[in-house]
């Protein structure tokens, strides 16, 4: 049996999980505090919320860490219980995706760990202490983008770089559908924070882009839906933040997007989307939403590029090379014994 630690902050964790989990031949034990997956057919432990209430102090562990804050009860809970599981199933390997204090608890334990790497400038010393203590590390993107944490020489050595992980599978004859012959869609897909477009953005450009439907998805706005996969098969164009999940179900629809990276500790959106541009890949990045004005020359742009070529990015098979990887470490401890 192996463990798989789900960050529960943003949902893109959980949708990996889940990918992972449909395709696993392994038992699979999922360990979060948010909700869990809809069909996750292993075992599930509903872990303690760890958020502090009142001042804390030393967060960070004078930097080695990057949250542990002292006389942290919700912390200590939350630990107790995992070092609990850990100690009374004894996993032959715990994926986490992600947490540097949860990877270091289980390989305290004497579990290996597999940590899913991050975009970004993640050079500090927790997140190198996360991927130093690491058996494996798996990287959701393919493997001419490179280690895009500031990976190490001896970090590539043990990574599997396994592509884009999507949901869906990727459609094989990109055909807008949906819309009246011979018009074309926006979608915009706004996240849960950082810079979004808003409501009076999206209105502006639509007034300058005759012959253009928009749909703006924004849960703040009230116009999100659970499941946008056939909107985005729908799309003309994507316009998007750089979230590394939502790229790859762009990337699964084979549509071009236009990528306005939003604020994220150690600016892993905007590394993640400089690095699908240098890629060459069917997509523009922007720091800021365009002018009224300049959004027909560019709408017209973007739906020029061949979405096609998305493929180098997500082939379908990310989510099965991770299950594969676990596949092989199931049997490790019995082999080592």
């Amino acid at each position: 049996m192996i463990g798989y630690y789900i960050h529960h902050q943003g949902s893109g964790h959980g949708h990996r999980a889940s990918s992972v989990n449909r395709l696993a031949d392994v038992e699979l034990t999922g360990l979060s505090t948010g909700p869990r997956p809809a069909g996750w057919s292993g075992p599930w432990v509903d872990l303690p919320d760890d958020a502090g209430v009142g001042p804390e102090q030393d967060v960070t562990a004078h930097g080695r860490l990057h949250y542990a804050p002292l006389g942290s009860q919700g912390l200590s809970a939350r630990m107790a219980v995992i070092a609990a599981w850990l100690d009374t199933e004894r996993p032959e390997a715990l994926i986490v995706d992600v947490s540097v204090e949860v990877a270091l608890l289980a390989r305290l334990h004497g579990v290996p760990v597999v940590v899913v790497a991050q975009p970004g400038h993640r050079e500090d010393a927790a997140h190198r202490l996360g991927y130093d203590i690491a058996s494996h590390i798996v990287a959701p993107w393919p493997q001419q983008l490179g280690g895009l944490w500031g990976a190490t020489t001896e970090d590539l050595v043990k990574t599997r770089f396994v592509g884009g992980v999507s949901r869906f599978p990727p459609v094989t004859e990109p055909v807008v559908t949906g819309i009246a012959p011979g018009a074309r869609r926006v979608v915009v897909v706004n996240g849960t924070g950082g810079r979004g477009s808003s409501v009076a953005d999206v209105a502006a450009a639509r007034l300058a882009c005759t012959g253009w439907e928009w749909i703006h998805l924004d849960r703040s706005h009230g116009t999100w839906v659970d499941d946008p996969w056939p909107l985005l098969c729908s799309a003309s164009v994507v316009v998007s933040h750089a979230g590394q999940n939502l790229i790859a179900e762009i990337a699964a629809a084979r549509r071009p997007a236009l990528l306005l990276p939003q604020d994220r500790p150690f600016d892993e959106q905007s590394v993640m989307a400089s690095a699908v541009e240098a890629a060459g890949l069917p997509a523009l990045v922007r720091d800021s939403w365009p002018s009224p004005q300049e959004w027909p020359a560019l709408l017209t742009r973007l739906d020029g590029l061949d979405g096609s070529r998305w493929a180098q990015w997500n082939d379908g098979l990310g989510a099965a090379r991770i299950a594969g990887l676990l596949t092989e470490l199931e049997p490790a401890r019995a082999v080592s014994a």
